[in-house]
């Protein structure tokens, strides 16, 4: 098959600059909110999108938040696997899969975003908060975002990626 012949990639544990950048905007962002913001207390920004400062003990959406505590670990053990998991992947990317290697940095960045605060805090501390006719999405971060992009890149990538690149490699 012609993806064993491509090359692998050059450094790519360079993209973990990406990973870096994501989690300073995150946790920056997250001070920021936790230091100007009245918790639970919305500050409306647009029509269908406010600040709210909330803390978050469970999963996205709140998944486990209910429990007594035990899932702060559990989170945490899934975002050290995750990333050092992600990590050994991006080492073995090849030449032409940068959009992959993005993807991947993009969510090692969100999964030790939302980890440092779970180690330090106990919860994720979410900010972001999108609204319309009553109906409340679930508050979300910077890490979050991350996490979101990177796993639509994934997804992407595992639909159009090698036949973008077969293409490629025969112009």
């Amino acid at each position: 098959m012609l993806e064993e012949n491509m090359p692998p990639m050059r450094q790519p544990l360079r993209w973990l600059w990406l990973s870096l950048a994501v989690i300073v905007l995150d946790l920056a962002t997250k001070y920021a909110a936790s230091a100007m913001l009245g918790y639970a207390q919305p500050v409306e920004v647009l029509p269908f999108f406010n600040l709210t400062l909330l803390h978050n003990t469970g999963a996205a959406f709140s998944f486990l938040a209910s429990h007594p505590g035990w899932q702060r670990w559990f989170f945490a053990l899934v975002a050290i696997g995750a990333s050092v998991g992600l990590t050994i992947w991006l080492r073995r990317l090849k030449a032409d899969e940068t959009l992959l290697a993005g993807s991947l940095a993009l969510i090692i960045g969100g999964a030790l975003g939302n980890l440092y605060d779970r180690l330090v805090h106990g919860y994720v501390v979410d900010f972001l908060s999108f609204h319309v006719a009553g109906w409340y999405y679930p508050a979300f971060n910077v890490a979050d975002i991350a996490i979101t992009l990177g796993a639509a890149g994934l997804i992407w990538e595992s639909l159009f990626g090698e036949k973008r690149r077969r293409s490629q490699r025969q112009s």
